[in-house]
C-alpha cells in the first residue's frame, strides 16, 4: 500500500497540474494527509461513494497521463542509471572498463538511447 501511496504523490508531482483544482485537493487529502473518505465526503458535503469515485477518477487520470507521457518512468530510468554511474564512482580507481560503463550510461541518459527498450523500468 505505501508503494502506492508514494507512486500516487509522484505522479501528482508529475501531473498534477494536468487535473481540476478539485481533484488536486482530494487526492492531497486522501493520499497526503490521509484523510477517510468520509472526511472527504464531509469537507466537500458529498457522499462517501462520492469521494471515493472522486479519488478514483483522479488516480485513473494520472495513470492515463503517466501511460501516454512516461515522465514518470523515464525519470525511474534516469535514476537508475545515475544510481549505478554513482557507484562506479564510489571506487577510489576507476578502471578503463567502469570507465567505458560510466561513459555510456551518460550517452544512455543524454540521448535517451535505451530508455524505450526498458518499458518495465
Amino acid at each position: 500500500m505505501l508503494e502506492k501511496v508514494h507512486r500516487i504523490n509522484l505522479l501528482c508531482d508529475f501531473y498534477g497540474q494536468l487535473l481540476t483544482k478539485r481533484q488536486r485537493e482530494i487526492l492531497e487529502l486522501y493520499y497526503k494527509h490521509d484523510l477517510s473518505f468520509g472526511e472527504i465526503a464531509e469537507e466537500y458535503n458529498i457522499s462517501r461513494q462520492g469521494a471515493y469515485d472522486l479519488v478514483n477518477r483522479a488516480v485513473n487520470c494520472l495513470e492515463r497521463l503517466e501511460k501516454k507521457l512516461k515522465l514518470f518512468r523515464r525519470f525511474q530510468y534516469q535514476q537508475k542509471k545515475l544510481q549505478e554511474a554513482l557507484s562506479i564512482l564510489e571506487n577510489e580507481k576507476i578502471n578503463p572498463e567502469e570507465h567505458e560503463t560510466l561513459k555510456k550510461i551518460i550517452v544512455q541518459l543524454l540521448t535517451d538511447q535505451e530508455f524505450d527498450d526498458n518499458e518495465g523500468v
